[in-house]
């Protein structure tokens, strides 16, 4: 095998396939980056398992082959090489591939391809084309409610599915920790109406929202109830869904909270950073939220460092109301509001809390409270 391409090409390629590759395998193979060249150039893989992400790269192919090397290793080779640079790629019968840019050389060890798993995609029973924006809203807008409590796999991921809505079929994806939940809506692609309810994995979520940067226009999706493949650009990502039914998320989702307090977003985000700076962590990061006609109080408290509070001036019709939520997650929800003021939506101290947009919103968010 030879091929000769341009550094940047090969290095952008790179960057996408190398990070699914785990820094620790099992199986020396899951370590490397299978590589075929072509008459069309060079087509790169990698695969953890679960997921596999496939790309060619533009390349003038001398002899067409195929071979393993070991995938961060060559990343960090290329990333090194001069900027604009000819690199050469060229394997020998002593199971080494030599790199060649410049003056530099460089000599890897191969393994054989033939022991390169295969992630085989199945039949697709639902196939659509989705906007980029839209894509990148329901993942950005969900993901940090993604849950890392590995005993409880099936909230590890995104939960992606279609319902009927007063305007049509949306498309709706959920995720939730158990602290937590965070629902965003938006319109459903053609094609995408009666699909499985799918869970896709947190890391799946987290490379699709990577590789969506630079690319422009439509995502084509494919999937199943046990996988779903992405074709962004040139670059196609296929990934197993996470098996197991995420749980009514309906249920715990507030519809008679009735107690509405309207907040300048921007004030409440800063008051809230700055007050927890004092509340431990054993404390769980605990904000006291006091509520009386017009005005909230924050407050923090810390055995161990002192007390905090600010006071914000705030639309809220009921005197008297006190309630505690971690100030972490509190913030990651207020980050999600776009519109100038957050709405919430209290029942009581122990309830979970409604939170919004103004105006009709294609997202809410749910947040527990806790003890302070």
């Amino acid at each position: 095998m030879k091929v000769t391409l341009e550094r940047n090409h090969l290095l952008k390629s790179l960057g996408h396939v190398h990070r699914v590759v785990e820094r620790r395998n099992t199986y020396p193979i899951l370590a490397n980056v299978l590589m075929s060249a072509t008459p069309d150039g060079l087509d790169l893989r990698a695969t953890d398992l679960d997921i596999e992400v496939t790309e060619t790269v533009p390349a003038m192919t001398g002899t067409p082959g195929t071979t393993t090397v070991p995938a961060h290793t060559l990343y960090e080779i290329v990333r090194k090489l001069s900027d604009g640079a000819d690199v050469v790629l060229e394997t020998d019968g002593n199971d080494q591939m030599q790199i060649s840019s410049g003056r530099s050389r460089f000599h890897l060890a191969c393994l054989n391809p033939d022991g390169f798993p295969d992630l085989k995609s199945g039949a697709f029973t639902h196939t659509f084309d989705i906007a980029v924006g839209t894509l990148k809203d329901l993942i950005e807008r969900t993901q940090f409610a993604i849950s890392n409590e590995e005993t409880r796999y099936y909230l590890n991921g995104i939960f992606v599915h279609t319902v009927d809505g007063p305007e049509g079929v949306v498309m709706r994806a959920v995720a939730t920790d158990g602290h937590r939940l965070a629902r965003v809506e938006a319109e459903a692609p053609q094609g995408s109406a009666g699909m499985p309810g799918i869970i896709i994995p947190r890391k799946t979520v987290a490379e699709v929202l990577k590789l969506l940067d630079g690319i422009e226009d439509t995502v084509h999706v494919e999937l199943s109830d046990t996988k779903i493949r992405f074709t962004l650009g040139g670059v196609i990502l296929l990934s197993k869904l996470i098996e197991g039914s995420f749980p009514d998320y309906e249920r715990v989702t507030p519809k008679n909270n009735d107690k509405l307090l309207s907040v300048d977003r921007a004030s409440l985000s800063r008051a809230v950073d700055r007050v927890s700076t004092i509340a431990s962590e054993r404390g769980g990061k605990a904000v006291k939220l006091s509520l009386t006609q017009g005005q909230l109080e924050l407050s923090v408290t810390n055995p161990d460092h002192g007390t905090a509070n600010e006071e914000l001036a705030v639309d809220f019709e009921v005197d008297g109301f006190e309630i505690g939520f971690n100030a972490r997650y509190l913030l990651e929800i207020i980050s999600q509001i776009r519109s100038e003021n957050a709405l919430f939506l209290f029942n009581d101290a122990g309830s979970p809390t409604l939170v919004k947009e103004e105006g009709e919103t294609h997202a809410l968010f749910v947040l527990m409270p806790m003890r302070v």
